[in-house]
């Protein structure tokens, strides 16, 4: 399979990675990628990066060592409403938007309300992904989940670092699975995500393939393998 894109990547200034912007975008290159996002945790993990890191984003030029950068932030939902830590502000300074749950600033319910917060998250036209959604963090309904992202066009990932056993992760890998074989009964494309936090991983997907390939999931869901289809299918050139 050919990967043309990772846009779940981290770097120092997420204050829990190790690289650089440049070192990335480097090994983005080196692994023949042509487009890298860079999404920094937003403020209500603690150690990351203060608001003002995101209103200087402009800087930074978007392209580097022949590949496309998106540069934008992975936000917290905060509750079983769907509440993000960033405001609208914020948001439309990011040129990518992914949001998920972390343990450290999320407020649980019950499987039902969690699901309902994650819906209002997919339907909030803002947001392009949801990261690791079969992590394991919040007790989720994972079939009304995928059918609010083929209508929203919204990504769910599969996130290939809540499946390495290092994390102890012992629900991501049912639960991926799970996501996987409903997405590919409604036909709902997906997006693997390295996630990764220093500059050797980008792209690094071993984990993720190995459910995709125990599901038997068509490649051609598979939205990392065409940087236009995945624009497309998210419309980023009619971005909010």
């Amino acid at each position: 399979m050919k990967i043309e894109l990772d846009v779940h990547t981290h770097t120092i200034a997420s204050g829990h990675a190790f690289s650089t912007i440049q070192e990335m975008a480097q090994a983005a290159a080196d692994k023949g990628l042509k487009l890298l996002g860079i999404t920094e945790h937003s403020p209500g993990i603690p150690g990351s990066c203060a608001p003002i890191y995101f209103r200087n984003l402009y800087i930074v030029p978007r392209n580097m060592y022949g590949i496309e950068l998106m540069l934008g932030a992975e936000i917290n939902i905060l509750d079983t409403e769907g509440n993000l830590d960033f405001d609208e502000h914020y948001l439309n300074m990011l040129d990518i938007r992914i949001a998920g749950i972390h343990s450290l600033c999320y407020t649980p319910g019950t499987p039902e309300e969690n699901t309902q917060g994650m819906i209002n998250a997919i339907a909030n036209p803002y947001i392009h992904i949801i990261s690791h959604p079969g992590d394991g963090t919040a007790k989720l309904l994972f079939e009304p989940i995928v059918q609010a992202a083929k209508e929203h066009h919204t990504l769910l990932e599969i996130n290939n670092s809540s499946l390495r056993p290092s994390r102890h992760k012992v629900e991501a890998r049912p639960n991926n699975l799970e996501i996987l074989r409903l997405c590919k009964q409604y036909e709902v494309p997906v997006i693997l995500g390295s996630d990764a936090h220093i500059s050797f991983d980008i792209a690094t997907y071993d984990f993720a393939l190995e459910l995709v390939n125990e599901a038997e999931f068509p490649e051609e869901l598979i939205i990392n393998t065409d940087v236009k289809k995945f624009k497309d299918y998210l419309n980023m050139n009619n971005q909010v």
